[in-house]
């Protein structure tokens, strides 16, 4: 099990494109099951189109590497003052290993000064995602529905405010 501590993350680039796709994708798969649905975008975008987004000087995805494979990823969209996460992806046979987590933790070292929310989204019915973006400090904001699906959008303010209920409740 001590594999897990060497994980490096860092910025996912092009060449490192086919290597992403298949860890999302078989990320995805069983969000797909959960909600019957075998198009969710993060299945249906090609190789071109994910070459294409993390070229983009607006999104930044991080990968997690454990030695020389790709085992978790998530993608950051940069706008003004907010980053908006989205395709969290921890390959099968390690999730439920604190990945999802150690890459959300590493997203705030790669945001622009300026940026003062952070939200992501998720299916509403992904349990896991939910409850792990919960004890992160994401609360939850409104729901969305696309085609079939609803998606939740959480909210994080960053700054001063983030942490005050936590050190309050502290020592009491």
């Amino acid at each position: 099990m001590g594999a897990m501590d060497e994980l490096k993350i860092d910025v996912v680039d092009a060449e490192q494109a086919g290597e992403l796709l298949t860890v999302r994708r078989a990320a995805f798969v069983t969000e797909a099951q959960l909600y019957d649905d075998p198009h969710i975008p993060a299945l249906t975008q090609t190789l071109d189109e994910l070459v294409e987004d993390l070229e983009r000087p607006d999104v930044v995805t991080l990968g997690a590497w454990d030695g020389s494979r790709l085992v978790g990823s998530v993608r950051v969209g940069l706008e003004e003052d907010r980053a908006l996460l989205g395709r969290l992806a921890v390959a099968p046979d390690l999730q439920g290993q604190g990945i999802g987590t150690q890459l959300l933790m590493a997203v705030l070292h790669y945001l622009p000064e300026q940026t003062q929310e952070v939200w992501v989204f998720t299916g509403q019915d992904s349990k896991q995602n939910l409850s792990l973006y919960a004890k992160h400090g994401f609360e939850h904001q409104y729901d969305q529905n696309a085609g079939d699906l609803t998606y939740a959008y959480l909210r994080k303010i960053l700054g001063g405010m983030a942490g005050e209920e936590e050190s309050s409740a502290v020592g009491g």
